[in-house]
């Protein structure tokens, strides 16, 4: 036991220095990114100033000034502040992805530190009577860790890409208005109606957005009208035929069993749609005994199933490694999470979760 303990250690040692190796790299790669992008913001500042300096001297020389003249510094300067806005704000994404890798590296040193304090022998006054279990549960927290990490970095590239985005057209959009007010009112008009239709799609955007980080109707009714129109809303913005049955008496559940049940149920869609291109899906969500029974199953490209659970994790595609952790988190709440998946057959994930902890 004390030889599979070590190996196991080992592993999970060597699986960190892998993740810390890869963040360390992209950490160097952010740095070049992010130097170079300043040099442009810099630059892009200055081009700004300067537009800024050249449109002060035309307002106070505005009657002799030739109108085609106006016109044309005027398109200079909507160009030079579109550009900084652009570059700010990827500037300022690249700067979002390395805090958000510098605090992976941190977590992940700090635990190679606890690591290898481990006494994988058993017999350290440091260790109680289920330490042998250690490398094991701390190969799931490496895991655990990074999806929760790459989670957090891709809602950063969609709040990036898609409200923070909007919000600066917003602000170009106003400066427009701005200046065609007093020069013609009914151009004025009409952006102020683009304005408002672009302000419209946006706060549907920001609240599919709000919806899929932390649906407010979960905490309220419960995870299955949660999963009910997560369903509907699914099969309204995908091309996938999307079929959704619900059995046993609705009822709640403890918080974080019905956080975990909508976060797979999301999960596991959301990879039929993005990874296994399936044309079809169906999700059953069985409420009606003491154990919660979930089925998601879609015909779309397949992964090896076993490889996944049994092999080396750090060489799994997205997919796998997601569906890998999602096992993991649901045993550590004593449920069970089985897949059935090849290349050409499709995928069904079968989940299994106590109603409660009396059940466990």
């Amino acid at each position: 036991m004390a030889t599979d303990n070590n190996g196991s250690r080992q592993q999970i040692l060597v699986l960190l220095d892998q993740e810390m190796k890869r963040i360390k790299d992209k950490l160097v790669e952010l740095k070049g990114q992010i130097d170079q992008t300043q040099l442009v913001v810099d630059r892009e500042q200055q081009r700004n100033n300067d537009i800024f300096n050249e449109l002060s001297l035309i307002q106070y020389n505005i009657e002799t000034v030739p109108r085609q003249d106006i016109k044309a510094r005027y398109d200079d300067a909507i160009d030079a502040r579109t550009r900084l806005t652009t570059m700010r704000g990827q500037l300022e994404k690249f700067q979002s992805n390395r805090d958000n890798l510098e605090k992976q590296q941190s977590l992940f040193s700090q635990l190679r530190s606890m690591m290898e304090g481990v006494d994988v022998l058993g017999g350290g006054e440091e260790n109680g009577p289920n330490d042998s279990r250690q490398p094991s549960a701390a190969l799931n927290i490496v895991r655990i860790i990074q999806a929760q990490e790459e989670e957090k970095m891709r809602l950063a590239r969609l709040m990036h890409d898609g409200p923070a985005q909007s919000l600066t057209n917003f602000i170009l959009q106003t400066e427009i208005c701005q200046r065609l007010f007093d020069r013609d009112p009914n151009r004025a008009a009409e952006e102020l109606n683009n304005l408002k239709t672009t302000a419209s799609v946006t706060f549907q955007k920001v609240r599919d957005f709000i919806f899929d980080l932390r649906p407010m109707m979960l905490d309220d009714l419960g995870v299955v009208p949660t999963v009910r129109r997560y369903v509907d809303s699914f099969k309204e913005k995908s091309d996938i035929e999307t079929k959704l049955e619900l059995l046993g008496e609705e009822r709640r559940l403890e918080s974080h069993r019905e956080v975990m049940l909508f976060r797979a149920i999301q999960e596991l869609m959301t990879y039929a749609r993005d990874f296994a291109t399936a044309s079809q899906l169906s999700v059953r969500l069985d409420m009606g005994n003491d154990l919660i029974k979930v089925d998601v199953e879609d015909n779309g490209r397949g992964f090896d199933a076993e490889e996944a659970f049994s092999g080396d994790p750090t060489h799994l595609e997205p997919r796998a490694q997601g569906v890998l952790t999602l096992k993991e988190k649901f045993e550590l709440i004593k449920g069970s999470l089985s897949v059935s998946s090849g290349e050409t057959e499709g995928t069904r994930v079968h989940i299994e979760l106590p109603a409660g902890d009396n059940e466990l």
